[in-house]
């Protein structure tokens, strides 16, 4: 590695090398010769003049790629497909005068965008199912586990540490519909020529329409697609580049959003993070354990996020059959869209994979608030056993202050549940009081909802992939 030239983090700190490759230079090189090997096999194959052995020396030579040659004929000729052409042609002196024959720059350019979308989407995929089946596990681990729960960031009625992970899961979920929707959406370009009229194929085929789409079709087969778009200019519309990073940046909202659910929970110290033996969380303060695993998927999601509208205005100002003003964006935009979305489902995983529950302090948060929150259900107890509805309010409302004010002005434990036992208006037992409002009454069917969407939702889903689950998550930093 150059220390005196700048490296890509995203290269150098957080994509898996499976990542990494799918967006390299010989993977996207060895996919053009692919495709002029495939052009070359379907013209044969419909009577144009090209041998086996032409085709079979493309085919030897598909990953002997001087990658100093192709530079210095970009150079020359400021111009990247055909320097590789040129550069494939040294290596294959007769198959020469027939490779790209008929084809534009857009046949390998965006065929093989195609194509390596579509390859990094089922990575993506593959890593959200393994998300999926972490957080799943853990949702039902404590579906039952009471918590307190917030609205405004304020404390509300309670709910179970199961619950709240299975709303992160449910947008996971909703995450996973989308890409599969999107992968739907992905397909070659085909064989289209300059301008998408497929003109200069009929001009070969001696104006033989049925040829030419014949010609499409086996190209599309022989790349192991199903289609290819009915229409183009000289290159496939954006709008699917668009989509394809909406999609990126629906994944970096959910994990933001969950992320920053932990972080504040960590702060909490209700649940963490794993924290290795010889993890430093500050160089000044020894004692800390900072959510730094969750505070890298927010930085990157916001990437992923805003890069979103890279497409989007690439989308809007493409002029009439094309303008090169969209090539420099996507070299940027898609392969590093795709490096950070593999980075955070990464480190997510590994998250889930080790989190640890902290259950006295979530009960300790409980205790705090519980007390307050309950006095109707102690109204209701007490009227049961003789008391007055009107003369409990009023007691329970004077007590309840008085509790407030010991914790918020003195710092103290909420003592309410002390107080309302040693009440002759209650009248209820320090005892009876907690079975009264014992945590578990207070979480509705949270629980049940954990269960009903893993057996309905989830584990159909899980099913359904399993081929696709396991995966080894290793962090580089």
């Amino acid at each position: 590695m150059s220390r005196d030239t700048y490296e890509n983090p995203l290269i150098t700190r957080y994509s898996s090398k499976e990542m990494l490759y799918i967006f390299s230079d010989e993977k996207k090189f060895s996919t053009w010769r692919k495709l002029w090997v495939a052009l070359a096999e379907a013209e044969k194959e419909l009577g144009l003049s090209i041998t086996g052995e032409q085709i079979e020396e493309m085919k030897a030579n598909i990953y002997n790629i001087d990658y100093d040659l192709a530079a210095q004929k970009e150079k020359e000729f400021r111009h990247d497909v055909m320097a590789h052409v040129h550069t494939f042609g040294t290596c294959c002196p007769s198959a020469m005068p027939i490779i790209h024959l008929g084809a534009t720059s857009m046949y390998v350019v965006d065929n093989t965008d195609a194509i390596l979308m579509k390859e990094a989407l089922l990575l993506l995929k593959k890593k959200l199912i393994n998300l999926i089946k972490v957080l799943s596990d853990f949702c039902l681990k404590y579906k039952d586990l009471p918590a307190l729960g917030y609205t405004h960031y304020q404390p509300a009625q309670l709910t179970t540490v199961g619950k709240r992970a299975s709303l992160w899961l449910q947008d996971l979920y909703l995450d996973y519909e989308e890409v599969n929707h999107v992968l739907s959406l992905v397909k070659l370009r085909g064989v289209k020529g300059t301008t998408g009229t497929q003109a200069s194929f009929m001009n070969l085929f001696d104006n033989d329409g049925d040829k030419v789409k014949e010609l499409e079709k086996k190209v599309v087969e022989k790349m192991g697609f199903k289609d290819a778009f009915k229409l183009t200019g000289q290159t496939y519309t954006r709008k699917v580049d668009f989509y394809v990073l909406s999609t990126l940046s629906g994944i970096a909202q959910s994990l933001h959003k969950m992320t920053n659910d932990i972080r504040i929970l960590q702060s909490q110290k209700e649940i963490e993070e794993p924290f290795e033996k010889n993890q430093i969380g500050s160089s000044a303060m020894a004692y800390k354990r900072n959510p730094m695993r969750s505070e890298r998927i927010a930085s990157l999601a916001r990437f992923i996020i805003s890069n979103e509208a890279n497409m989007a205005n690439t989308v809007t100002t493409q002029w009439l059959e094309r303008t090169l003003d969209d090539s420099a964006i996507k070299r940027l935009a898609i392969p590093q869209g795709f490096l950070a979305a593999d980075a955070i489902l990464g480190i997510a995983i590994n998250i889930f994979g080790g989190m640890v529950v902290n259950e006295k302090v979530i009960e300790k948060h409980i205790n705090e608030e519980l007390p307050f929150m309950a006095t109707e259900n102690i109204i209701m107890e007490a009227v049961k056993r003789g008391g007055n509805r009107q003369d409990l309010h009023e007691e329970i409302r004077v007590l309840s202050m008085q509790a407030a004010e010991q914790v918020k002005k003195f710092g103290m434990p909420n003592d309410l549940i002390e107080r309302m036992s040693k009440s002759n208006v209650i009248n209820m037992s320090r005892e009876e009081i907690e079975i009264t409002i014992n945590p578990a009454n207070y979480t509705g069917r949270a629980p049940q909802q954990v269960e009903e969407f893993f057996n309905e939702t989830i584990e159909p889903l899980l099913e359904e992939n399993r081929d696709l689950l396991g995966v080894d998550i290793e962090l580089k930093v």
